[in-house]
């Protein structure tokens, strides 16, 4: 129909005519309370930001001459993390001599991940970049 058919419709039944598709040939409208919709899609979206769930980054970090009672500590601690469902960033800062004996704190890392038992997923492999080793784990899927 023509739009102002619609509109003439939509002042006599005391409501809104919004254009619910604007791009469509022709456009789609509807007669409805714009007041009330808004209302209502505001509280939909404050429900769905409530029930969405947030994935926060935790940062664990390491030396190259941590022992096996502290790394089974911070292992303990990461799983921890990723049973909140958040993401690890295992950092391991290299101080000294320690440069360029870079392979030794890849195994460390390598080490600590093989501890988690399957419970996580390495996203990114331990690399080094410039004074740090960095991995990054996500939770496994069940």
């Amino acid at each position: 129909m023509p739009a102002a058919q619609a509109q003439r419709l939509a002042y006599e039944q005391e409501l809104d005519l919004v254009k619910i598709s604007p791009t469509a040939i022709p456009p789609v409208c509807k007669i409805m309370d714009y007041s009330k919709f808004k209302y209502e899609q505001a509280k939909k979206d404050k429900e769905n930001r409530k029930n969405q769930t947030v994935v926060e980054l935790k940062e664990i970090r390491l030396s190259m001459t941590i022992d096996v009672g502290d790394i089974a500590v911070k292992t303990k601690q990461c799983l921890k993390f990723l049973e909140a469902g958040n993401k690890v960033k295992v950092s391991i800062r290299m101080k000294g001599r320690e440069n360029s004996r870079s392979y030794q704190g890849v195994k460390v890392m390598e080490n600590f991940f093989e501890g988690l038992g399957g419970k996580a997923v390495m996203d990114k492999k331990p690399t080094t970049e410039g004074r740090n080793i960095i991995m990054m784990i996500s939770p496994a899927k069940a």
